[in-house]
């Protein structure tokens, strides 16, 4: 008893470090934004009058209404394609069981190796020699590839748990595979859609990389990419700069406060099944 007390505060004291890990930084970032611009606060020292207004001095200055709209259309572009590809993959290979599927699979974990800053250079000069270059298709195309082996690894661990009998019965009457995929297997696997959907819309949001090599405009890339642009024009204004942060930040977090249960439910589900 004494022993399964001690656990459970640990564990409580170790979130609770790792809870003001995580949140520290963001309170520096949000109280740094607050204060004059041109200055160089010192660590959370709170001003004496906040300056609220530097936010929408850094959004007007970034363009963020031109960055949202770009940032979007490349979500769209990137995030439906990606995920109606990684599911028809997943269910193949985790479901139907099709032929040659553990060297398919082999080759797509072997893709989770592979590092954006590896396939870089390579990359921009088959994107300049299809005449892509500075446009937004240069990070969707790319993203949807390298989203690809992460994205059928996960939905291949929904499918290979799912019971093979829910498919004998849709068979027995008369549902084609093309049918039990979209009416039976589809609707299960929503929590595990779903999850993906937030993090592939997380990483797209905040791909950094690629939207600076492949895109010259800062207006057609994503919001975290034309945040370098920003950087350059005002790397000398700390509050400025710390706000301009603070906004690229803003969507990602609304987003994953408002679908955290959904995403942790698919967690848990998945694990549970494992």
């Amino acid at each position: 008893m004494i022993v399964a007390r001690r656990e459970a505060w640990t564990g409580r004291l170790f979130l609770i470090v790792l809870m003001v890990v995580t949140v520290v930084p963001f309170v520096s970032l949000f109280v740094t934004a607050l204060h004059p611009s041109g200055t160089y606060p010192a660590g959370l020292d709170w001003p004496s009058e906040p300056r609220w207004s530097n936010f929408v001095t850094a959004f007007q200055a970034a363009h963020m209404d031109e960055l949202l709209m770009s940032s979007a259309f490349i979500v769209l572009g990137v995030v439906p394609i990606s995920l109606l590809l990684a599911t028809l993959a997943g269910f193949a290979i985790g479901h139907l069981r099709m032929a040659g599927r553990r060297l398919v699979f082999l080759l797509f974990v072997l893709g989770l190796t592979l590092p954006f800053e590896g396939i870089i250079t390579p990359l921009y000069y088959q994107i300049r020699d299809m005449g892509l270059l500075n446009t937004r298709w240069a990070i969707i195309l790319p993203l949807i590839g390298l989203f690809m082996p992460f994205g059928v690894f996960w939905m291949r661990a929904h499918f290979i748990s799912v019971p093979g009998e829910i498919s004998e019965a849709a068979r027995i009457d008369g549902a084609n595979t093309w049918q039990q995929f979209w009416r039976i297997h589809v609707p299960l696997a929503a929590p595990a859609i779903s999850s993906l959907a937030i993090l592939l819309f997380l990483w797209t949001w905040n791909q950094f990389l690629l939207a600076i090599v492949l895109v010259d405009d800062p207006a057609k890339r994503t919001m975290a990419g034309a945040l370098g642009a920003f950087q350059g024009q005002w790397g000398t204004d700390i509050p400025l700069l710390c706000a301009g942060s603070l906004l690229v930040l803003a969507p990602t977090l609304v987003i994953f406060l408002i679908f955290q249960r959904r995403f942790v439910s698919a967690l848990l589900q998945g694990s549970l099944k494992g």
